[in-house]
């Protein structure tokens, strides 16, 4: 394996390949240097090319987002196997062109949606596969918390949105139909700080997502609400919780009024956590390795993109998107 990129996300996918069974860090590089003392015995390389040059058979790229196309083209070229950073790239046309290239190349190419290894979401995920829920009617996601300093070059769409895009799509196993966006600035960045937005998917189930990087309290959470209840992941801490639609009735008459459902038991699962980006790298070599394997392809990446722009575009235009 070669890493490039040792900043925010690298360095932890340096430790987490050095891990994983099968897999050996052999080359990184990053034009600025090894910030983070990643590196161990290994040479800071200087770019991609110079990591193509030590003879890798699949490389991870932690790049800026703006640099993905560039990098990711060049590996493709060279015939390595690759993970990209979410997103897949800038754009989605910029995505279009990484995704054609490794498929034309007959590649493994996936994207490092990291929530998809989630054990609250995994869990979650199973246990609708399995019917828990009956009928999936909604899901919202809410991701709230400080700004985060390593942001650079994107704004909250982009950067976190991203992620429950993703993972909406991969819970309902549905793409999605349309989206309608809000947006606002308040950091004085040219990119937004805040995105509300809704969406249905093809499936039939409607979307809601919260995301932020300015509000004081920390907030990972999603909700999937069903015929027969609802499941809640709290993803900061791995945790699934399930909700029950009842059908005890109060003797309270003010809380016997219809509210859609009756209240039910909660149980909160227990489920093994495991770390998840060192489940996201042993998906990547089982590809690598020609076994079944959950990786986020380079086609579903682009999806994500498109939802992206179409959100942005609907927040610039007060209008709602079909996809």
């Amino acid at each position: 394996m070669g890493l490039i990129g040792l900043g925010s996300m690298g360095r932890h996918h340096a430790r987490v390949i050095r891990e994983v069974e099968g897999m050996e860090l052999v080359a990184v590089a990053d034009p600025v240097g090894d910030k983070h003392g990643v590196a161990g015995s290994l040479s800071v390389l200087a770019d991609v090319q110079g990591l193509i040059a030590e003879g890798i058979d699949a490389a991870m790229v932690a790049v800026p987002t703006y640099l993905h196309e560039e990098v990711a083209l060049a590996l493709a070229e060279a015939g390595v196997h690759t993970m990209v950073e979410k997103p897949i790239a800038a754009t989605a046309e910029s995505g279009r062109r990484v995704a054609q290239a490794f498929a034309a190349a007959g590649l493994v190419g996936a994207v490092g949606y990291v929530e998809r290894c989630n054990p609250a979401l995994l869990e979650m995920r199973r246990r609708i596969a399995a019917g828990e829920l009956g009928e999936v009617f909604q899901i919202t996601t809410s991701r709230q918390g400080p700004f985060p300093a390593r942001i650079a070059d994107v704004g909250v769409v982009k950067d976190l949105a991203t992620h429950d895009i993703d993972l909406t799509a991969w819970i309902a196993r549905s793409e999605y139909a349309s989206v309608s966006g809000q947006v606002t600035h308040r950091s004085g960045r040219e990119h937004e700080d805040m995105v509300v937005a809704t969406g249905r998917l093809r499936n039939g189930t409607i979307v809601a997502h919260t995301v932020n990087w300015l509000s004081p309290l920390k907030v990972r959470e999603t909700v999937a609400t069903g015929e027969k209840g609802a499941f809640v992941a709290d993803t900061l801490h791995g945790d699934l919780t399930f909700v029950a639609n009842g059908d005890v009735r109060s003797e309270w008459e003010r809380a016997a009024t219809f509210r859609g459902v009756s209240e039910g038991d909660a149980i909160r699962y227990a489920i093994a956590r495991r770390e998840p980006l060192r489940v996201e790298q042993e998906n990547f070599r089982d590809a690598l390795w020609g076994r079944e394997a959950d990786v986020v392809s380079m086609a579903e990446g682009v999806h994500t993109l498109e939802v992206v722009e179409a959100i942005l575009d609907s927040a610039a235009t007060g209008r709602t998107r079909t996809l």
